[in-house]
Order: structure tokens, then sequence, then C-alpha cells
């Protein structure tokens, strides 16, 4: 295969999500564009830098927002400060770390989490570092690169997820699970 820019590789993830019109909504103000495609309980958006190809899948069943994280890293400070001020203009719930030693790399960052919990980090590379953050190895702290939050991340309403009815048996101390 070959590449360049007019053909570059592009990655590929698939995330299930609960509620795809929330899911939609809360990408295009992330990604700062459109989907795609969009039809009954899918979505994906292609974007060109970074190279990406994601995809949605309303699947309540199989939503696992404990998965580690994911993100893109950025080439300038100024392309961090525009995507981070795209992001707080639409009003996403966003957490900033700037001059963190994470990954054993000193970074500014800011994360945002999706209607499902997704964890997003867009980052600036600025220098290895000897060291990762102690707090990132606490008990606390779920992985390296995800900090213990200081206070409980709450979701502007627009990207919400409603809850969905309970049987009985789902109920706390029930028989689903």
């Amino acid at each position: 295969m070959t590449t360049s820019p007019s053909n570059p590789i592009l990655m590929h993830v698939l995330l299930y999500v609960n509620d795809i019109q929330q899911t939609v909504a809360f990408y295009t103000a992330f990604f700062g564009q459109s989907a795609t495609k969009v039809m009954p309980g899918y979505a994906k958006f292609e974007l060109q830098i970074p190279g990406l190809l994601i995809s949605f899948v309303e699947n309540p069943s199989k939503v696992q927002s404990q998965f580690g994280h994911l993100g893109f890293r950025v080439d300038s400070i100024e392309e961090l400060t525009d995507r981070l001020n795209l992001a707080r203009a639409a009003g996403l719930n966003l957490r900033e770390e700037m001059d963190v030693s994470c990954c054993y790399a000193v970074q500014d960052k800011f994360w945002a989490t999706d209607p499902d919990g997704y964890q997003w980090e867009v980052y600036l590379f600025k220098e290895d570092a000897q060291f990762n953050d102690p707090h990132y190895a606490s008990d606390t702290a779920s992985a390296c690169c995800i900090a213990p939050a200081a206070e409980p991340l709450v979701m502007p309403a627009q990207f919400r997820v409603k809850p969905k009815a309970t049987s009985e048996a789902c109920a706390p101390g029930g028989n689903c699970c």
C-alpha cells in the first residue's frame, strides 16, 4: 500500500455508545466538524488531521468506558490552544494539565469526556522526562496519563445520557449481574 499526503493511512476506531444523537452532538463539537455519515444507530467521522476514521455503533449493552483512554498529539502550542478554545466554546467538560510529566514525557494537555465516559486526551509533547509524576501511580489514579479527578466531572446537559429504566432484577442487590 502506498501512502502520501493525498492518500494517508487512517487509523480506524469503533466505539459502542448509548445514544447516537448525543454522541454525534459531542463529537461534532469536539472534532469541530460534522459526521461524514449518520444512519440509524450508527455514525462515522473521517478526520484528516489527525488521520482517524472513527465509527460509533449504538449498543448500550457493550459500552465500556474503563478501557483506558483515546487521544492525539498535536504539533504546536497554537494547535493545542485552537483545539482547547474550540472545546471551550462548545461547552465541553474539560480538564487542563500544563507542564505535567506523564508517561515519561513533559506535556501540555487537556481532557474531554464524551457522553459514554470515554476520555480523550489532546496533548503537546514537549520533551522526554526521566520520571513519571508520582500522583499518576497512586491508588486513586486508574492508569498513567489519567489523573485522579480533583472534583467529579459534570457533563453539560446537552451531552448527558438519560438513564434507562431498570427492572427490579437489575436493581441494587438484584440478580442481573
